[in-house]
């Protein structure tokens, strides 16, 4: 029975400028006001990253109910609703905000156009954290469309101020169909000045189109709450290239590379390498005898932390990074 050869890598892969910063948030808030911290949703959706916080000292939470007085409390990367916002105010929470910049540029979006009397349709998957916090901007006056059959559905009260925002981890061929008929629907509505869709979710997407044809099977490592990471699964059978997705290097199942000589790998948006490289160990117990990395975009956006979570030591800023997340 034929088994994996090679492995081919794509590249760019797992984490992004937004989650890094996230994960650094919390890094350095634990550090600098000590455990616990506490972190509304996951702060990333990934189970490996999520653990390794909970074992310094963060506590994930759902509701503010559940932060105590005085706590120093995180917003997710995912953003969070107006609503949830100023609860978290009122309650008097020291509060850092690890929204991602790309998210945070979609609410400003919609703040401003709605004070211009816009009404909105929101291309984006339903319970989403992101979605939810994107919606929860405004109190009315934004619609969410799933799919192309719910565009017919949408009802607004009027369409001569119309706009379209999209969820920032979602396909980009899925978004542009979602889209495509929203305009037909709708020709006068305004489009995002920029493409919503992330960077990151746009260059691991084009290096899956890169490497499916080239590879028998894609794995892709990340956890089932990834948005990014199943819609990189979804695109790679697309194109007519089996996938899978894992959590981790215990979910491969030795089936799956019966017959296969070549698997490329990637990882979505929240997954650390260390986790990518527990992977290529055990396709390796497989029967793969080499690695290569494709060429691809080298991502050099960095994100800012918010102010006050510098940690100086004898004048010097130092990073709260740890080897642990494989950053």
């Amino acid at each position: 029975m034929l088994r994996p050869q090679e492995i081919v890598l794509a590249e760019p892969r797992g984490f992004c400028a937004g989650v890094d910063r996230a994960i650094e948030i919390v890094e350095r808030a634990i550090e600098k006001f000590g455990a616990p911290i506490y972190v509304r949703h996951e702060i990333v959706h990934n189970t490996y990253v999520v653990n390794d916080l909970k074992a310094k000292g963060a506590i994930f939470i759902e509701e503010l109910d559940d932060v105590p007085p005085g706590a120093t409390l995180i917003f997710s990367a995912h953003g969070v609703s107006k609503a949830v916002q100023r609860e978290a105010e009122r309650r008097g929470f020291s509060i850092f905000d690890a929204t991602c910049p790309l998210v945070t540029k979609v609410h400003v979006e919609v703040a401003k156009l709605a004070k211009e009397g816009y009404e909105f349709i929101m291309i984006g998957h339903k319970g989403h954290p992101e979605v939810e916090g994107t919606m929860g901007q405004l109190s009315e006056g934004i619609h969410l469309v799933e799919q192309v059959s719910d565009v017919a559905h949408v009802h607004p009260s009027q369409t001569e101020k119309l706009a379209v925002v999209t969820q920032t981890t979602l396909s980009v061929d899925d978004a542009a169909e979602i889209s495509a008929a929203v305009k037909l629907r709708f020709p006068q509505i305004r489009e995002p000045k920029q493409q919503d869709i992330c960077y990151a979710t746009q260059n691991r997407q084009d290096a899956i189109k890169v490497m499916s044809p080239q590879v028998d099977l894609v794995i892709v490592v990340g956890s089932p709450t990834s948005s990014n990471s199943n819609r990189l699964r979804e695109l790679a059978v697309k194109l007519g290239t089996p996938g899978y997705m894992v959590d981790n290097a215990d979910e491969l199942k030795p089936e799956w590379f019966d017959g296969i000589a070549r698997v490329g790998l990637t990882a979505g948006a929240s997954a650390p390498e260390v986790l990518v490289k527990q992977v290529i160990e055990r396709i390796k117990m497989l029967g793969a005898t080499s690695v290569r990395k494709m060429d691809g975009i080298e991502e050099t956006v960095k994100f800012p932390l918010p102010k006050g979570l510098k940690i100086d030591v004898g004048g010097l800023e130092i990073s709260a990074r740890s080897p642990e997340t494989g950053r």
